[in-house]
């Protein structure tokens, strides 16, 4: 018996839209995460991309539960001295760019110094309104709420 191991060539890759509407951000990310390694396929090899690619809209509608919102801080350095900032999760979700949170989510559950991460990274694609322009690869619709109950809390 010999191990499977998946071709470049024989990799298909589908397109996944997917509502964020009222799902709780870190189980979108992981679900997202694993989509966009390909773990959910049967011929999944690690050294290999063959992850789907995944669109995300109404990412400025996305839960966080507990006091992540406020307790949560996504931290950067401008490079001068005493220049460390920092912005929370709710700040940020009601900033000029909501959809950030959702890729710092997925991005942190994603292989870490791996140029193959960075490039399934790039099939991820999320918007904060309803409105995307992907509708020519025809993206099939994923229900992720009805994957578990608590992926939407009531």
């Amino acid at each position: 018996m010999k191990t499977y191991s998946a071709k470049p060539s024989e990799v298909t890759a589908k397109w996944h839209l997917i509502d964020a509407d009222g799902l709780v951000l870190g189980r979108l990310a992981g679900i997202v995460a694993k989509i966009l390694r390909g773990k959910h396929k049967a011929q999944f090899t690690p050294h290999i991309d063959t992850g789907d690619n995944v669109v995300i809209i109404n990412a400025d509608k996305v839960k966080i539960t507990g006091n992540k919102k406020e307790q949560s801080v996504f931290y950067w350095h401008t490079g001068y001295p005493g220049g460390i900032k920092g912005r929370t999760q709710g700040e940020i979700l009601e900033g000029k760019h909501p959809e950030r949170v959702i890729l710092k989510a997925v991005e942190r559950m994603m292989p870490k110094d791996s140029r193959l991460a960075d490039k399934q990274m790039g099939k991820l694609h999320v918007y904060a309104g309803a409105a995307h322009p992907h509708e020519a690869q025809q993206p099939a619709k994923l229900d992720v709420a009805a994957m578990n109950r608590k992926n939407k809390p009531a």
